[in-house]
């Protein structure tokens, strides 16, 4: 139960502080706006914030992504995944319906985003579906194999936080303008699902927020099994 809360808490947080970064702040003028880098940051400090947070009782994966890789890499049973995943999924619907309150508040100039993934003409630079699926696995590739060798036997933990965090900024600064930066298949999920009824367009395309980080995620994770790139003893 003590990791299913941490779960849904640390996966709430990332959604509410990064996608409320992208809708909130992003959509300011002046002194109260931000750009693609201070959204990156929001999402990366808000791994950091939350790595220190839960990670002593969860390992803060925040990611069904990330747990999948995880279990692949033999560091997790299947009913552990399956909390996992129901956790931050459960967490992440509901930062994006917090989100969502907030900004129905309002008075005028939110066209109902929340920071939802997606891809082609009109969605910020317009890339395409092979583009996009393209990024999103090889950036949740490397995304995990960073998870996964900082969090191994013999490493020291005292900066795994930071090291991952950081990673999730540059992945961020790289792809804001692809997909937007999912690598999690949550955190499309919960704005998707809560913003369908303006924007339904952002659920049509989830599968590729689905599969896309699960194949890279899932790849990462047999490395480290096979022992490519673990400290740990190989599987046999």
């Amino acid at each position: 139960m003590k990791q299913s809360v941490a779960e849904f808490i640390g996966t709430f947080t990332l959604v509410f502080f990064g996608c409320g970064a992208a809708v909130i702040a992003g959509m300011g003028t002046g002194p109260t706006a931000i750009d693609i880098l201070g959204i990156a940051f929001a999402f990366g400090l808000a791994i950091v914030a939350m790595a220190y947070g839960i990670g002593p009782v969860s390992g803060c994966h925040v990611n069904p992504a990330v747990s999948l890789g995880a279990f692949l890499a033999g560091r997790m049973a299947m009913a552990d995944l399956v909390r996992y995943v129901v956790a931050q999924l459960l967490g992440a619907i509901a930062g994006a319906a917090v989100l969502y309150l907030i900004l129905s508040g309002k008075a005028q100039g939110w066209n109902g985003g929340l920071g939802q993934n997606g891809w082609g003409a009109g969605y910020l630079g317009g890339y395409s579906m092979a583009s996009a699926f393209l990024f999103e696995a090889v950036a949740t590739f490397l995304f995990v194999v960073v998870i996964l060798g900082v969090t191994q036997k013999g490493q020291p933990t005292e900066l795994a936080g930071l090291a991952i965090g950081l990673t999730l900024v540059a992945i961020h600064i790289v792809g804001i303008n692809v997909t937007g930066v999912s690598v999690n298949p949550a955190r499309s999920l919960g704005p998707a699902l809560i913003g369908m009824g303006t924007n339904p367009g952002a659920m049509a395309q989830m599968w590729l927020f689905v599969l896309a980080p699960l194949a890279g995620a899932a790849a990462a994770g047999l490395v480290f099994k096979a022992g490519l790139l673990g400290t740990d003893e190989p599987a046999r």
